[in-house]
């Protein structure tokens, strides 16, 4: 039995009173996934452990089974991999937003929908301002900043430190920026990294103030730039202030394959760095394809095309779709309905057509909620289907976040969906 997880980013959801008190899988036309749904079985996944961030980083993660307490590094280092940045023992890499500020807010997470090209320009402009070597006698640099997509770049710091505290941004719309910069974690027991290529490693407060003093220097900068310019002069949000968050060391993770015997290749299918890092680290072969954005314009039918390919080489396949989550975080309830049915009639449907007389379990849900009237990651359980040939059906009828309570599966938690996935065979 070969296996396949189509995850939509985001896409559960609370209650809204505009949709009459449902929620937006409760609302939406979803004709398949309520038709697996019908004739799969459903429950509900814990997946944020207790004390995590309710960040993709980590629910994607727990998703494919690995236990966060020994793997959990933050997001920088998984898309520290995803872009080929070779992560060496004294690296701490950060994600790094370039975000919108107005009137002394955080105004959207994404620099008001960046476009790589555009991006590209930034970085290297901020490159050549701001990074900076370690010490006069040194060829190594302090800092430096690597191009990512859209609005995601990494800041790698020779020598930084993971014990600080940082705001993810789109956890923090219309909220002003000042309190929300870095801080220390103090009176707790901290990993330190030796290394000889600098004087010697930051302290978690040197690492706080040097990322502190670098968000606002790019201000400054992006401020001048001519890209930034011209979008004030056309009213248009500016992307002009880097916001770094979730960073660690390079990660020690097995691959899928070691850790489920039943399987021997697999693929990850994804337009975000992040889970093309995790992918990577999981020992996935990462596909990308032309025109993913990670938007609502995404290439829906190319990724299912690419799936389809991939079910005939691998005997797992994981696809990531972002478009809900984008939806969810700018607040934009319409289009996160058409982001949620896009996955259903362009992306699920095709991929059911093809492979519903085959030995194939597809298995359907979200990593986390990104209520739309909230703007933020929730880390409640989310709905689940796993569907395949043959499979003894449930009651439930439809899929969505109320009616999985009533699933065979029931309430499960991490690891134990994949191990579940995995019986299928």
């Amino acid at each position: 039995m070969k296996h396949i997880i189509i995850l939509g980013d985001g896409m559960a959801d609370f209650p809204v009173e505009r949709l009459g008190g449902k929620t937006l899988l409760q609302y939406a036309h979803k004709p398949m996934m309520d038709q697996l749904a019908r004739e799969g079985r459903c429950g509900r996944l814990v997946t944020v452990p207790e004390g995590f961030p309710p960040g993709s980083e980590v629910a994607n993660t727990a998703i494919l089974g690995y236990d966060l307490n020994k793997v959990y590094e933050g997001r920088g280092p998984l898309e520290a991999a995803s872009i080929g940045y070779e992560m060496a023992d004294d690296d701490f890499a950060i994600r790094c937003n370039i975000i919108t500020l107005e009137g002394g807010k955080i105004i959207t997470h994404n620099g008001g929908n960046l476009e790589t090209d555009n991006a590209r320009v930034l970085i290297d402009y901020l490159n050549e301002h701001l990074a900076k070597p370690i010490n006069e006698h040194e060829g190594c640099e302090r800092v430096k900043f690597i191009c990512g997509i859209q609005y995601r770049h990494l800041l790698v710091i020779k020598g930084g430190n993971k014990h600080i505290v940082c705001a993810p941004p789109h956890d923090h719309p219309n909220e002003e920026w000042r309190p929300l910069l870095v801080k220390e974690v103090r009176g707790k027991e901290q990993e330190v990294r030796e290394y000889s290529s600098a004087d010697k490693p930051l302290t978690p407060k040197e690492t706080a103030d040097l990322i502190n003093d670098l968000i606002l220097k790019s201000q400054e900068l992006l401020a001048k730039h001519p890209y930034n310019i011209e979008k004030a002069k056309r009213g248009e949000r500016q992307a002009n202030s880097i916001w770094p968050w979730s960073g660690g060391y390079r990660p020690s993770m097995q691959t899928l394959m070691q850790q489920y015997p039943e399987i021997k290749s697999g693929t990850v299918i994804s337009a975000v760095d992040l889970i093309q890092g995790i992918g990577k680290y999981a020992g996935l072969r990462i596909v990308k394809v032309p025109g993913a954005t990670g938007l609502a314009d995404t290439n829906y039918e190319g990724k299912a095309q690419a799936a389809i390919d991939a079910l005939e080489k691998d005997d797992f396949v994981f696809v990531h779709v972002e478009a809900s989550d984008e939806a969810g975080h700018d607040g934009d309830l319409d289009l996160k309905l058409k982001t949620i049915e896009y996955l259903d009639q362009r992306l699920i449907a095709p991929i059911y057509n093809k492979v519903k007389d085959q030995d194939v379990c597809i298995a359907v849900l979200p990593d986390h909620l990104t209520p739309v009237e909230m703007r933020i990651h929730v880390g409640q359980p989310v709905p689940f289907l796993i569907w395949h040939r043959g499979i003894e059906a449930d009651d439930v009828q439809q899929y969505d976040e109320v009616s999985c309570v009533e699933g065979s599966y029931g309430l499960l938690k991490l690891h134990e969906f994949m191990q579940a996935l995995m019986a299928v065979g």
